[in-house]
């Protein structure tokens, strides 16, 4: 079996976002949209200079519906996203993140040329029978944890969406991505200044916020953006289904998580639910 370029990118951006958590963990102590603000103002300003290289602004000058869903789609699953992992731990809130695959599947079934099946359904209700595992195995999402739980929940409702839409808009250029990483990261600067407290990132800390700026918030947008319109999308959809497990295995091997029965099972109903969704 032979993959396009665009088909390939996305995978590479799978295994980028593999990382995301374990290298967000290292940024404790950090306000979570100084996080995002500064990741994405590295990710953007990395973009923007390829694209200028490449003599490609003008892809910048796009319309306000092709802002409005990249602006919305990064600024809010990140910000969302970060807020979670500094209110419960960073192994349950991945798996509970990542649901965005299982969503895709639901959401594409309102594409045109697609139809919303049993499977699919049932592939959700599996996804979220992992996340009831954890829950169960730590008696149960209390206290302050509800809320890292909650906005990780809500990430995966707008990453999800954001990937969808994002097929919609095949006539937008990959490189408008740059525009949208830079909007984000200024949103982001501003509720900082405007609702955190000021905190200066120590030297280990700006080591991880650039691998995140370069890598799983940075170079990771254009490769899934590009894999989104031109790539197999349905293929893709089946290949993020590994991030939840990759992730948690990056998490136990940088011992910031434990590899427990329930932790396992957890994977593998949402890996199943999965494959149950995308049969046929």
């Amino acid at each position: 079996m032979t993959f396009s370029p665009a088909t390939i990118a996305g995978f590479l951006a799978i295994g980028l976002w593999a990382l995301l958590a374990w290298l967000t963990t290292m940024t404790a102590g950090l306000p979570p949209f100084l996080v995002t603000a500064i990741t994405f103002g590295i990710g953007g300003l990395a973009g923007l200079a390829v694209v200028a290289a490449r003599g490609q602004l003008a892809a910048l000058r796009q319309p306000l519906s092709a802002w409005a869903l990249g602006v919305v789609g990064l600024f809010g699953y990140h910000a969302a996203y970060f807020a979670a992992l500094k209110l419960a731990p960073p192994a349950e809130v991945s798996l509970v993140n990542y649901l965005w695959p299982l969503l895709i599947v639901l959401f594409s079934g309102f594409l045109p040329g697609e139809r919303l099946l049993m499977r699919h359904v049932t592939g959700a209700l599996l996804g979220f029978a992992g996340v009831a595992v954890l829950a169960v195995s730590k008696g149960g999402f209390s206290g302050g944890q509800w809320a890292g739980y909650a906005l990780g929940l809500l990430a995966a409702f707008l990453w999800s969406a954001y990937s969808v839409l994002s097929r919609r808009m095949a006539d937008v250029p990959t490189e408008a991505v740059a525009g949208f990483c830079l909007a984000t990261a200024l949103l982001a600067g501003a509720v900082h200044l405007a609702v955190e407290p000021r905190v200066l990132p120590s030297a280990s800390a700006w080591v991880a916020l650039v691998a995140l700026g370069l890598g799983p918030v940075g170079a990771a947008f254009f490769l899934w953006d590009a894999g989104m319109k031109r790539g197999d999308i349905r293929l893709l959809g089946l290949a993020s289904y590994a991030t939840p497990v990759l992730s948690t295995l990056v998490l136990i091997l940088a011992g910031q998580a434990e590899p427990s029965l329930a932790l396992l099972l957890a994977c593998a109903l949402i890996v199943v639910g999965a494959v149950v969704a995308r049969r046929g």
